[in-house]
């Protein structure tokens, strides 16, 4: 039985047509496979297309029209510099086949000026890439002791502590004891006490050994580089002048 308007989905191999002959008379073997399939191709015709809304263009911020101020201070490739409305820049910079960028939005009247958006932001990243380069973390680099550590490994850390404090990190110094050597806190304090000298030229403790359950730590931070502006601006004698007047005999 086949409802009006419905396709006619029975029939056999032998004949009859159909869709899927054979579906529901069950001739041959493949008949079940029929069925599921025909159950899949159904509900899948009952699934709603997927409507995604249609992306929006990216706008670039502070470039041609996105600049929201009425006038704006143009730097041209010439050289030449002029405040003017917004709009009248843009169509200016569009002429010479380049952008107006806002590159000083917080200035009086805001600073644009006209260029290849695409070499302004290659120009930014490599700023930002040399800034981060040069920007230094200052770590704290731990060297550890025992109360009864030998010259030859004093001597070894010692010297990595210099390495650290010269590199601009700063050094902690962590003596720890164990099991009965905690009867010893005085030996691990004097320990920590002559390498807080011995690093006197390289750096300054930021204060005096402490004991915090089984270790006694101290730090020490780098010594500021003095540079040659805050370098002894003592002020020189002033100096005679051999061209003095004669004295009145």
């Amino acid at each position: 039985m086949r409802l009006a308007g419905s396709p006619d989905i029975t029939g056999s191999y032998g004949g009859g047509g159909g869709w899927f002959p054979g579906i529901f008379t069950g001739q041959k073997s493949g008949t079940l496979y029929h069925a599921y399939f025909y159950l899949w191709f159904s509900s899948m015709a009952m699934i709603p297309p997927r409507n995604f809304p249609p992306r929006r263009p990216r706008i670039r911020e502070n470039v041609n029209e996105a600049i929201r101020v009425r006038e704006v201070r143009a730097v041209f490739p010439d050289g030449s510099v002029e405040i003017m409305p917004t709009q009248a820049a843009i169509r200016r910079a569009q002429e010479l086949g380049l952008d107006l960028i806002l590159i000083a939005p917080t200035a009086e009247p805001p600073v644009a000026k006209a260029m290849d958006y695409g070499q302004w932001q290659y120009e930014n990243k490599k700023k930002q890439h040399e800034a981060k380069r040069k920007q230094h973390v200052i770590q704290v680099k731990e060297l550890k002791f025992r109360p009864n550590t030998d010259d030859h490994d004093y001597e070894f850390k010692k010297n990595h502590a210099i390495r650290f404090l010269g590199e601009g990190n700063r050094v902690k110094a962590v003596v720890q004891f164990r099991g009965r050597e905690i009867a010893h806190v005085d030996l691990g304090k004097k320990l920590l006490v002559r390498f807080a000298q011995d690093l006197q030229a390289h750096g300054t403790v930021e204060a005096q050994p402490r004991l915090e359950g089984r270790n006694a730590h101290v730090i020490i931070s780098p010594v500021k580089a003095v540079t040659k502006d805050h370098k002894d601006k003592a002020p020189h004698p002033p100096q005679s002048n051999p061209q003095q007047s004669p004295s009145a005999h």
